[in-house]
């Protein structure tokens, strides 16, 4: 139904109300306030939202006017009633979004086959596809280029390089590897010194217009490894690229932004968020699903946005709702004085622990109370950011004046602000925090004082377990001593002593316990906040200026979350002073959170190798699983970018940074953290004059207007993509093989192996494939067996849209624990054989004998991020159903979006209390007439018996695993 329909036409189309001005047109909105009805001011904001999109999008068959009702009723029905909710708009990032945008070429081949128009195959709702996730760190630490001459008439051209490289005017074209200089601090790694891969050309133009200071019109000079790094990246992600770039013309209602532009989080954040949409004749709430689990962060600009999986976006950009049960919300009521000490990252952190402690798990948080307006715009976001953390859906900051403050400087034109404001209040959606006759019920509160917040990081390998910066040197120890587990390494006490003497550089140092060795300034998603970088910024320039250094063999890095980051932190003065400390620009986009950071030198890893030793990772990032950085690098600890910084000139986190020095300086004197520790005055002054309006509006310009290599790189012109059967890159998948018109009924298990024994905590980082491929995995198998060498095997994010790679790379973590092994890694048992085969092997195998497969596990299977293949990969390797004592909510659908039957364990038993030994074979009975949330029999070989709840939440969700999954289900309502 169109919503410019007549207003008969639509169930609540007395609800259409205009908002008149005599400084903008009219504009036409649905109205709630007309419903009269005294629930709606006692609804949680963000609820109100729902309610709204409910009733503008209601059309009695996707939407039903129940569901309106149920909103309403919020405060009786939450946690019972389920209800269908519309986004504005579908976020993807590449990683994500590839698969998704295959699945729906792979559709249009599908429907083209049985008749159908594969024109008729395009996203319904607005969505955006952002190239960000490509970036590897294959150079670090080369010398920053001098910056191209103001007077150049060429401004910003570039010319040819003896190595095929393009150099900006005024730079030398012959420049070397940093590591090559005399005299200079850094080193570059192999891959930086080496000649790109074999059968590759080089002459890729990277486009290096430099971006200019809003103050001076001055050039602001780029680091050589940004420049290198994306000529890398668009090198090797050359097939992907066209393919986004086919994307790009085939499909309508798409906005696909090229690669070097922004992350996701900060582009969402800056360009793409709207607050007030505008849309087929009516304004309207912004609200977005995205792809990546980060997608949280946009509540904290008053904009309603999850992260589901790539099924699920799939389905909301063909015009399917998310089906969502009613949420319960808890009220955080904030109050007390932040430190002026504090960094958001503490507050982020702070707030983080408290809310998992609240056990908040799958519930909306929405923060109200007098310390929410002593946070800025930026603070919200980085707090709605941790949401997965805490494992709630949603944390939601009301529209207030602070936030209106912020789309002054960012986003909205002065009619568009003028707009929001008046909408937003006609509508009750704008937060007043002096009245409080605006407090909406909650089905909870939860307080938290601000003053109780003191600096802290997280780690050694989960990013709940905090530590007080205080205690850090303290923890370090008692994880040495702990048995290996979530925090312990199990170190003996006589080998905790042990330091190993090496050569780096022809210079001879030492490791030890605790000694850094990568340290890695982020400033996307829990670090966007301008403050926490601008922070790391002037405590460099204090050490540089107090003589502080940064050990020459540490993997340094500073990945800006987007052009703005780069931009006050050059106009502020900082960028130099981070450089000489090692933290050089290497590009923008993902990098060391997902596992693409370069190797470490040789000599630093045959020094922890030989002493055994546990050496650290520090970065800014949001995720640091063990071993996600570096195989070699076993503690890892999330902390904000001044301390990066703080610990990096340490060399350890084995220190207590309030009566320790952080290093000598050239006079031999002790420099402490706080004589280098910037004050919140000192950052706050910077922020205000740094971060202002025409830094946005100059990047903006920059991602609309695209890059050189982009704008002319070419693609195919067809409404079917053509399939090239030699690509490692993009495969055709199997999905829509013998694609039916009716869907079957419902097929019980029978005699099912386990592939996998597994126990509690199992994450979508142990399940989906992310990171570097293993040179003895299945998936390097695949590619050598095309001829590829390891140089050339690129990431798993890179290949997601090959689901031949990345069905090999399913449960291919090396942290993997599989019961039915006796030690860690991507290996099961092949039960009728007994061999001890790679997991994808053994899949293969009883694929092959016809033999169904399903997965045992424990509690919170499938908690984590990278959340599409962790339910598509195992549908491939032919498991049928997931017995599990519970499950994360998102990939719980994701299974079921798939057609894998998520299967629970009743209350009180589990796979030991029932003594499975995981070698059984097991009868699953599935009745034809299927229901939600039905418990089912198995029957396993040995003659045992038991039930489980199937969690299957609605009927949409029966339906969806009746048709085989979501992607089955669209394409069969679009048959004849």
């Amino acid at each position: 139904m169109a919503l410019g329909s007549p207003q008969h036409e639509h169930p609540f189309g007395h609800l259409i109300d205009t908002l008149q001005s005599e400084q903008y047109a009219e504009r036409r909105y649905f109205n709630p306030q007309k419903l009269s009805d005294v629930r709606y001011e006692k609804l949680p904001f963000c609820m109100r939202v729902l309610l709204e999109s409910t009733i503008r999008k209601c059309d009695g068959f996707y939407i039903k006017t129940e569901d309106v009702s149920s909103i309403l009723d919020w405060q009786k029905l939450q946690n019972q009633a389920e209800v269908a909710f519309s986004p504005a708009r579908v976020l993807l990032q590449d990683f994500t979004g590839i698969p998704a945008m295959v699945d729906l070429a792979a559709m249009r081949d599908a429907l083209a086959k049985q008749g159908v128009d594969p024109n008729l195959v395009n996203p319904r709702c607005p969505t955006d596809l952002i190239v960000d996730h490509s970036l590897q760190i294959d150079y670090s630490k080369c010398a920053i280029q001098s910056p191209p001459s103001p007077v150049d008439e060429s401004h910003g051209a570039t010319v040819r390089s003896p190595a095929g490289r393009p150099s900006p005017r005024g730079s030398s074209s012959g420049s070397h590897c940093a590591g090559q200089r005399p005299g200079h601090r850094g080193g570059c790694s192999k891959a930086s010194c080496s000649d790109p891969p074999s059968g590759k050309s080089t002459a890729v133009q990277i486009e290096n217009t430099p971006l200019l200071c809003p103050f001076h019109l001055q050039p602001v000079s780029e680091p050589e490894t940004m420049i290198r790094n994306q000529e890398m990246e668009l090198i090797r992600n050359k097939e992907r690229l066209q393919f986004f770039k086919w994307c790009s013309k085939a499909f309508k209602n798409i906005n696909v932004v090229p690669p070097d532009i922004n992350t996701v989080h900060q582009l969402n954040l800056e360009y793409l968020c709207q607050v007030v949409q505008e849309g087929e004749g009516f304004i309207y709430p912004d609200s977005v699903v995205g792809t990546d689990s980060h997608t949280t962060m946009i509540n904290g600009l008053g904009i309603l946005g999850w992260g589901v999986g790539g099924i699920e976006s799939e389905a909301v950009m063909l015009g399917q709702p998310v089906s969502l049960t009613l949420p319960q919300v808890v009220g955080c009521k904030l109050v007390g004085t932040i430190s002026p000490l504090a960094t958001s990252i503490d507050i982020v952190l702070g707030i983080t622990k408290h809310l998992r402690q609240a056990g908040i798990g799958g519930k909306f948080v929405e923060f109200f109370g007098p310390g929410v307006q002593q946070l800025s715009a930026p603070d919200r976001t980085t707090i709605a950011n941790m949401c997965p953390e805490y494992n709630a859906t949603v944390s939601f900051f009301p529209v207030d004046d602070i936030t209106l403050q912020h789309f002054k400087h960012t986003i909205c034109s002065e009619e568009k602000l003028v707009v929001l404001e008046d909408y937003l209040k006609a509508i009750k959606l704008f937060r007043s925090y002096s009245d409080q006759s605006e407090e909406p019920q909650y089905s909870e509160v939860i307080e938290m004082n601000l003053s109780s917040i003191v600096p802290h990081v997280s780690g050694p390998k989960r990013p709940q377990d905090r530590v007080a910066v205080t205690c850090m040197k303290e923890d370090f120890i008692n994880c040495l001593n702990e048995k290996v587990g979530f925090k312990g390494f199990h170190i003996s006490k006589e080998k905790q002593a042990t330091r190993v003497p090496f050569l780096h550089e022809g210079a001879e140092y030492n490791l030890a316990h605790g000694s850094v060795v990568i340290a890695a300034v982020i400033s996307c998603t829990n670090n966007c906040n301008p403050s926490v970088m601008l922070a790391a910024g002037l405590l460099a320039k204090k050490a540089i200026e107090a003589g502080l250094v940064v050990k020459p063999y540490i993997r340094t890095s500073l990945v800006p979350g987007s052009g703005t980051v780069t931009h006050y932190l050059n106009t502020s003065g900082v960028l130099p002073y981070l450089g000489k400390l090692g933290f050089e620009v290497v590009g923008y986009g993902c990098a060391t959170c997902v596992g693409n950071t370069a190797p470490l030198p040789e000599s630093v890893v045959d020094a922890i190798k030989q002493g055994d030793l546990v050496a650290c990772g520090v970065l800014s990032g949001n995720r640091h699983l063990e071993g996600r950085l570096c195989d070699c690098v076993r503690a890892n600890y999330l902390a904000s970018p001044p301390l990066v910084v703080a610990y990096a000139i340490a060399g350890t986190v084995s220190i207590n940074l309030e009566t320790e020095p952080l290093g000598v300086n050239s006079e031999g004197k002790d420099v402490y953290l706080r004589d280098i520790w910037p004050s919140k005055e000192e950052v706050n002054h910077t922020e205000e004059n740094i971060v202002i309006a025409s830094m946005f509006k100059e990047l903006r310009s920059r991602m609309e207007k695209g890059s050189t290599f982009w704008n002319s790189l070419e693609s195919a012109e067809s409404p079917l993509f053509p399939w090239d059967p030699k690509s490692t890159y993009i495969r055709c998948p199997s999905f829509f093989s013998k694609l039916s018109k009716e869907a079957c009924t419902p097929q019980s298990i029978e005699g099912a192996y386990p592939l996998l024994f597994l126990g509690d905590k199992v994450t979508t980082d142990h399940i989906s494939p992310a990171g570097s491929i293993a040179r003895v995995s299945a998936a390097a198998k695949y590619l050598q067996s095309k001829r590829l060498t390891p140089r050339e095997f690129n990431s798993y994010g890179a290949r997601r849209g090959n689901d031949a790679v990345m069905t090999r790379g399913t449960f291919a973590s090396i942290k993997l624990q599989n019961r039915l092994m006796g030690k860690a890694g991507p290996k099961t048992l092949h039960i009728p054989s007994g061999q001890t085969l790679d997991v994808f092997e053994a899949a293969e195998r009883y694929q092959k004998d016809g033999v169904p497969l399903i997965i045992l596990a424990g509690k919170e299977y499938g908690s984590g991020s990278s959340r599409d293949w962790a339910a598509k990969g195992p549908y491939l390797l032919g498991v049928r159903a997931v017995i599990a004592e519970s499950f994360e909510k998102i990939h719980r659908n994701h299974l079921v979006g798939m057609g894998i039957a998520p299967l629970q364990f009743l209350p009180g038993e589990n796979a030991d209390s029932l003594e499975l030994c995981g070698k059984e074979r097991f009868t699953i009975n599935i009745p034809q007439e299927l229901i939600p949330r039905q418990q089912l029999i198995v029957q396993t070989s040995t003659g045992k018996s038991f039930s489980v709840t199937a969690l299957f939440e609605s009927d949409m969700d029966v339906a969806f695993f009746r048709h085989g999954g979501i992607l089955k289900y669209v394409a069969r309502s679009l048959l004849p």
